[in-house]
């Protein structure tokens, strides 16, 4: 082989690594992540679009209205990233426990605790300076929607019950919880036709991010998943956390607190989707009520199952849904579909993501096989 001839050869190697089997043996578990939940998302879009011609309606206008209502001007970004809040904070909530093997989809019941929790904290504080009050509001945010959560691990460590029914059942618990409260003890006698608790105070909110119609939620989502990228996979407790969740049994061979990482890790998760809570209240409704269960809770399972329980991956998935979500009402003014079909959509991309969880490790070409 002449010098240009070798020297050609190694230009088409460092052009096109990707044909390369060592390539693909070393990243192909990357590319999976990627291809996989891509490949689940696009074939619900195809099947939700077959749906709508059914009924007369056009599949490329249903996609066009779609990516123009989340993404399509500076105001459905706006109302895109403002969904998109609160859904990063539930998905961890789901996306934390997974490192330990658990599957959590109780998000939405730490949500309204934390909400039920922050509104206490602002009314028992009023009159206090609003920074003072805010910092309560995380906190016991935080604590309530942290404990909430930590019962389902506890039932499931000490009494062998399965966290996956104890925390969607504790959702219904918090919902009438909620309820009784806001319909009894913590109601405001002028909320007529929808019971409420007395207003936290427009002093006591926490505003937008200067320039932009989108709150302090959208930064305190962003903080909190990358605290959670770095607490799993950069600390010795993200790693004992990690071996745990691969072998529950030589965790305990080689001496881990299985019981401690458990209620730890469940207090994150719920801490997270309980400052959800306290960010739709002190940044959206300004009070308690019925409204606070608006779904954020189960979609946060979809965004963390649709990421693959990456922290990071978690933020790009949930301004994808967070854009859905925000294009449902151009949907129904342009096309007459209901408001809810955006629901019907995130119920078939579950479908698609839980059936494509087959394929991981099962496709030769991304194992170097030809």
């Amino acid at each position: 082989m002449t010098t240009e001839a070798a020297d050609l050869a190694e230009a088409v190697g460092t052009v096109a690594p990707a044909a390369d089997p060592g390539f693909l043996q070393r990243h192909g578990g990357a590319i999976e992540y990627i291809l996989i939940p891509g490949a689940a998302l696009a074939g619900a879009l195809g099947v939700f679009g077959i749906l709508v011609a059914m009924f007369g309606k056009s599949p490329l206008d249903l996609y066009f209205y779609m990516y123009y209502g989340a993404f399509g001007t500076w105001f459905s970004w706006q109302n895109t990233l403002t969904r998109a809040a609160p859904l990063i904070l539930t998905a961890l909530c789901t996306a934390l426990p997974a490192q330990l093997g658990m599957v959590i989809i109780g998000g939405e019941g730490a949500l309204l605790i934390g909400a039920l929790s922050a509104t206490s904290a602002a009314l028992v504080l009023q009159g206090m300076p609003p920074l003072i009050v805010q910092i309560a509001m995380v906190v016991a945010g935080v604590i309530g929607g942290g404990l909430w959560v930590m019962l389902s691990g506890a039932l499931r460590q000490y009494r062998g019950v399965n966290e996956t029914i104890s925390s969607l059942l504790l959702v219904y618990i918090a919902l009438a919880v909620l309820n009784h409260l806001v319909e009894g003890a913590m109601r405001d006698p002028g909320s007529l036709n929808k019971p409420s608790t007395r207003e936290i105070g427009a002093a006591n909110m926490i505003g937008s991010i200067p320039g932009t119609d989108v709150h302090w939620g959208l930064v305190f989502g962003l903080i909190a998943a990358f605290a959670a990228y770095i607490l799993i996979y950069h600390t010795v407790f993200g790693f004992a956390a990690r071996v745990a969740g691969g072998n529950i049994r030589a965790a305990k061979i080689v001496g881990l607190n299985v019981s401690k990482l458990i209620l730890i890790v469940c207090f994150l998760a719920g801490g997270a989707a309980g400052l959800a809570g306290m960010v739709e209240v002190a940044a959206v409704q300004g009070r308690t009520n019925a409204n606070l269960a608006a779904g954020y809770g189960f979609t946060g399972v979809l965004v963390a199952f649709l990421a693959r329980q990456n922290p990071l991956a978690i933020i790009p998935v949930a301004i994808l849904l967070g854009g859905i979500s925000a294009s449902g009402g151009l949907l129904q003014r342009r096309l007459g579909l209901p408001d809810a079909s955006v629901l019907v959509l995130q119920g078939i991309i579950f479908v698609f993501v839980l059936s494509s969880d087959a394929l991981y490790g099962r496709i030769g070409f991304l194992k170097g096989k030809s």
